[in-house]
Formats: C-alpha cells, sequence, structure tokens
C-alpha cells in the first residue's frame, strides 16, 4: 500500500519541479533587459553611484560619470535583501565621503508579488492541461502516459469472421491447426489420452502465403479468446516498455483463458540474441527474454495457446523455438496447382467473370505465384476491366494483368529508336529460339518487344506441369536460354547492347548456386559452400568464409566454365535456326507482340496468322 502511495506522489513532485524551472525561465525571459547586476556592484565600486532607488526590485541609479551615454541605469534585481547586504559596507563608506548624496529601499508592494507570480502559474497551468490531455489519451486508447506499458491488442478479428472455409490450399496445415482448436472446444477428449494442448504454434513460410489468414480462421473457429498484435508493438521509446507490454499481454490472456495469444511478424521481437550488438541489455532482448518466460517460465502458463507467424524463422532466438515454447512449426508454402484453383474460387466469388475464363487454366499458368498473388491477379483483372468498361472480367484482362504482374504495365507511349526496337525483337527472339530447342525447358507463351517496368521487351516461358525438383540438365538449359538474348546480339548486331544486364546476373547466380550451393560440379563435388539463409548481423557479424583462396578461385573457375559451355551451346542453336530467328523478329517489329501459338506455328513452318493471338493461359 505505501509503494503505491509512493508512486502516486512521485508525479505530482515531477510536476512541482517543472512548474518551478518553468516558471523561472519565463520569469527571466518575460522580464524587461536592464544592467546585468555585476555592472552594478562596478559602478559602487568605482563610486560612481551619486544615488539610488530601490522599489519593487527596480534598482534605479544616478550616476557621476555617463554610462553608455546616459547619466541614468536602471536594473532588475532578483534579491533585494542580497543586494542590500552586498553593497551595505561600500554606501557606508561612500555616505562618509560625500560621493553618494543620497539613497532609498522602499518596502516591496502587494502588485509586485503578483507579478511576479504570474509566470510560475502560467507554467503550472500549461503543465496541468498537458498532464491532462495525456491521461484523456491512455484512457480512451491505452496511447498515453500511463498506456505506454499496455499492451495494444485486438480482441478477435474485426469485420465478418474468418473460418477455414475461407482458406484454400493448405489442407495440411489447416488439419494442424484444427486440432488446436478442437483441444480449446474439447479438451477432456485429449486430456483422457494424457495428451497435452502445444503452448505454442509457429507458422512460417513466404509472404503472401497465408499464415495470417489461418491465425483469423484459428479466431473465427475457436469460440475463445482470441487476442492479437503485432511484433512491432511491443517496442518503443522507452526502455522496460516492451517486457512491460508482454506481462500485460498475458495478464489479458489469463483473464479470459482458454485463450489465444496471436503475434504475427514475431521476428521484430523475437530475432536471436547475438554477438553483442547493442549491448548485453538491449530493449529488444528484455522484451524477448520476459516473452521467454511468460510462455515457459517458473510460473506456468495453464489455458494460453500462442500463435505466432514469421517468414524470417532463421533470425529467430533457438530458445523460442524449443519445445514447450513453440511445439509446432507449421510451414506455408506456396500452394499447388489445385491449391491455386480453390484459392481461385474464393476469390472469384466477388468478382463478375466471363464464362469463357478458365480458372484451372490460370492455376496451372500460375506455379510459384502465393495466395495473395491471385488474389491480387484478379483484383488487377478486375482493375483493368472497369478501365475497358466491360461488364465482365475476361481472359485478356487476366492475360494482362498477369503480365502487369510479372513485368510491369505496358509503356506504349514510350518513344524507341527504329534500331533500339530491332536491336530489342533480335534479343527477345534469340530467348525464345534457345527455349524451344531446349528439350527440358518449358515453353514460350508469349514474345513482347513492348516496354514494361524496365524491360524493353520481355519473352515468358511456363511450365506444363508442376515438378517439385529441379534438375542439373533444367538447370543449365535455364543458363543458355538466358544467353539467347546476349549471343542473338552478338551474332546479328552490329553491336553487343546493356539490353542483357539482368540476363546475365540471374544466370551467374544460378551457375554459382549450380557449383556452390548443389553440389553439381563434377570437379568440385557434393560440396555446399553457401546456404539459403539471408545475412543477419546479430549471428554472421563473427563468421569467416568456411573455405580458402583457392577453393573460392575453383568456384569462380567451374562458374565460368559452365557459361562458357552454354554460350557455346547457344551459338550452335542460332546459328542453325537463324532464318526462323529473323521470322520471329519481322513478326515482332511489326505486330509488336507474338502469342505462344504463333510463335510455335513460326518454328513448326505453319501460318504464324492462322494460330492466332492466344493468352499465356492457352496450352502450347
Amino acid at each position: 500500500m505505501n509503494e503505491k502511495r509512493i508512486r502516486s506522489v512521485i508525479p505530482m513532485l515531477i510536476l512541482l519541479v517543472l512548474i518551478f524551472f518553468l516558471g523561472s525561465w519565463l520569469l527571466r525571459f518575460l522580464q524587461p533587459q536592464g544592467l546585468p547586476y555585476s555592472q552594478v556592484l562596478e559602478q559602487f565600486q568605482e563610486e560612481n553611484v551619486s544615488s539610488f532607488t530601490v522599489k519593487d526590485g527596480v534598482l534605479e541609479m544616478t550616476l557621476h560619470e555617463p554610462l553608455n551615454g546616459a547619466y541614468d541605469a536602471i536594473a532588475y534585481l532578483d534579491d533585494t535583501d542580497a543586494f542590500r547586504q552586498d553593497t551595505a559596507e561600500m554606501v557606508r563608506q561612500q555616505r562618509e565621503k560625500g560621493t553618494l548624496t543620497g539613497y532609498d529601499f522602499q518596502p516591496d508592494t502587494q502588485t509586485n508579488v503578483l507579478e511576479r507570480s504570474i509566470p510560475y502559474f502560467l507554467a503550472g497551468l500549461a503543465l496541468i492541461l498537458v498532464w491532462m490531455f495525456l491521461s484523456s489519451r491512455s484512457n480512451a486508447g491505452g496511447n498515453g502516459l500511463a498506456g505506454f506499458t499496455r499492451a495494444r491488442t485486438s480482441l478477435g478479428s474485426a469485420g465478418k469472421p474468418v473460418t477455414f472455409d475461407d482458406v484454400a490450399g493448405a489442407d495440411e496445415e489447416k488439419a494442424e491447426l484444427q486440432e488446436i482448436v478442437d483441444f480449446l472446444r474439447d479438451p477432456d477428449r485429449f486430456n483422457q489420452m494424457g495428451a497435452k494442448v502445444p503452448k505454442g504454434v509457429l507458422l512460417v513460410g513466404p509472404p503472401g502465403t497465408g499464415k495470417t489468414l489461418l491465425a483469423r480462421a484459428v479466431a473465427g473457429e475457436s469460440g475463445v479468446g482470441f487476442l492479437s498484435i503485432s511484433g512491432s508493438d511491443f517496442m518503443e521509446l522507452y526502455v522496460g516498455v516492451g517486457a512491460s507490454r508482454v506481462r500485460d499481454l498475458f495478464d489479458q490472456a489469463k483473464k479470459i483463458a482458454p485463450a489465444i495469444v496471436f503475434i504475427d511478424e514475431i521476428d521484430a521481437v523475437g530475432r536471436r540474441r547475438g554477438a553483442g550488438l547493442g549491448g548485453g541489455h538491449d530493449e529488444r532482448e528484455q522484451t524477448l527474454n520476459q516473452l521467454l518466460v511468460e510462455m515457459d517460465g517458473f510460473q506456468k502458463n495453464e489455458g494460453v495457446i500462442v500463435l505466432a507467424a514469421t517468414n524470417r524463422q532463421d533470425i529467430l532466438d533457438p530458445a523460442l523455438m524449443r519445445p514447450g515454447r513453440f511445439d509446432r512449426q507449421i510451414y506455408v508454402g506456396t500452394p499447388d496447382v489445385q491449391g491455386r484453383q480453390d484459392i481461385l474460387k474464393i476469390y472469384a466469388r466477388d468478382k463478375r467473370l466471363d464464362e469463357q475464363v478458365d480458372l484451372k487454366a490460370i492455376a496451372l499458368a500460375t506455379a510459384g505465384f502465393t495466395g495473395a498473388d491471385l488474389e491480387n491477379l484478379l483484383n488487377e483483372a478486375a482493375i483493368l476491366a472497369v478501365r475497358e468498361k466491360r461488364q465482365v472480367i475476361t481472359t485478356e484482362d487476366l492475360n494482362e494483368a498477369m503480365m502487369k504482374i510479372i513485368a510491369g504495365p505496358q509503356k506504349k507511349s514510350r518513344k524507341q529508336l527504329q534500331r533500339d526496337l530491332r536491336i530489342t525483337a533480335i534479343h527477345e527472339a534469340g530467348h525464345a529460339v534457345a527455349m524451344y530447342r531446349l528439350p527440358n525447358h518449358d515453353p514460350v507463351h508469349q514474345i513482347t518487344i513492348v516496354p514494361r517496368g524496365r524491360a524493353n521487351g520481355l519473352t515468358v516461358s511456363l511450365p506444363e506441369e508442376e515438378t517439385s525438383h529441379m534438375t542439373r540438365n533444367e538447370m543449365y538449359e535455364e543458363i543458355v536460354a538466358g544467353l539467347g538474348g546476349r549471343v542473338a546480339e552478338a551474332l546479328f548486331c552490329q553491336d553487343i547492347s546493356t539490353g542483357a544486364s539482368q540476363d546475365i546476373r540471374h544466370i551467374t547466380q544460378v551457375a554459382r548456386d549450380m557449383v556452390a550451393k548443389y553440389g553439381m560440379s563434377e570437379k568440385i563435388g557434393p560440396i555446399a559452400y553457401s546456404s539459403d539463409e539471408e545475412v543477419f548481423i546479430g549471428r554472421d557479424y563473427e563468421k569467416t568464409k568456411s573455405y580458402s583462396e583457392q577453393v573460392a578461385g575453383l568456384l569462380d573457375g567451374e562458374v565460368r566454365e559452365i557459361i562458357d559451355r552454354a554460350y557455346r551451346h547457344c551459338e550452335k542453336i542460332l546459328q542453325e535456326d537463324r532464318e526462323k530467328l529473323f521470322q520471329v523478329v519481322e513478326f515482332l517489329l511489326a505486330h509488336e507482340t507474338m502469342s505462344g501459338a504463333q510463335f510455335k506455328a513460326c518454328m513448326e513452318g505453319r501460318d504464324m496468322d492462322a494460330a492466332g493471338p492466344g493468352s499465356l493461359f492457352d496450352p502450347i
């Protein structure tokens, strides 16, 4: 009780100190400028004062010799009694000598006391108003002065509840989370078998795969208390606030137990404690320590399940990942073709699609797309349909939306020289012909020389079926196809251009991955010299290369050998198909865009116009 009373008194003491200092500053600021006190004493020491009067803290002097061109001077005294003591002996001596003819100390009037009190009154009023404003914000939303340590949680999910029926393409992930929901609804069924509910479930996966959506579905399905918060909401300007918010979060959850706590982007607060960067008492580390204690510390945390999501599992602290804290780690990856089709059906519910739109064909053509990508695809198509004043979303709209997502919007207004258009056409034709002649490469679905984003042209190839592995030959052929543009320029243009810069970066990375990551080099063998993990300073600051300079040179030599071999291979293909390549070039210069069906007809010697324009979703 005494501790609470002391805590309530401390803010008032701080307020009084602030009023004193702010009032003193205002008093000095509002007070007119007069002669400094040191110069006043100096005039008395030099016996230059003929007479003086002190009234209400104001000293008026008449001088023997002028000061700053005047015989009269004025000064403002902070302490009249101190002035009387400092000058008493000099006044007595100068009166005896006759240099000081007269003086008068008059008592302070009540008006002066009131004037001196005004700055302190104004300072106190201003601080009280600020205090009231912050307190009102604290009561309204917990974001004010007294609410810094409160966790900014939201109870349940806003709007229409999300259920597992609204989540597609993640059947196994839903099954794992359904067990959590079932345990909270009917714990006796699990207790009879001696099963314990997992204390924590970590959803891991690339951005856009539906981790947060799954958590919202758990909130909609569970029927128990659900608190959600972002990892960044724990961190604040003030030291210690993060740990306090963690305590408050779990206190709130315990009050409504059984309950689920969802922490989105937990890597913002749960990153590993590394090489001491930021100091041993870094605010983030204090917050993480408190989170570790709340999840599985000395005091048991019954009835509260922690659900968290991240796309940076590699930087999370090992203590956070152990069983007893996050017992389950569920990987939410990109959906397969059936999953993509199911996701498209869900997002197409409120879209007016043309009857000719084939969602299965779109699903086949969007390998590697996440749920968020598919939602964006349909939304962009709907926007394009509105822009073109159509009543329904057509395949043409979806085709353009996909091209926009892949490479950016068309820039038909960009003026290009005929020379540049021809270089781009030869470049893209080189890619396309190389892709066609490579047995393991994905078929070409569209070639265009219309600028999109930062690219002057684009050749789109899409897989016929989805695979989970990539072979050495497929990676090698990707390098050959990537060199098609540069090789075509070298063979059929007067000079090479900068158009292949992105291709060169890509094929170099593929070749280096073959050698250093996947062990596909005959000379070096199955040894990994690189990893998929991104650099994290807290973990990798003190790491050194795990191989010598000699091995580094060997790696570079193998990468060069692969690219040189692919370059010669690509040269052979384009030399043999020179005639077909220039047919593609002329078609692009005339029509700007060539469909996959038209390109295939060209390579097979059939009529290109009869093949029709087609779309990205048409089978080749």
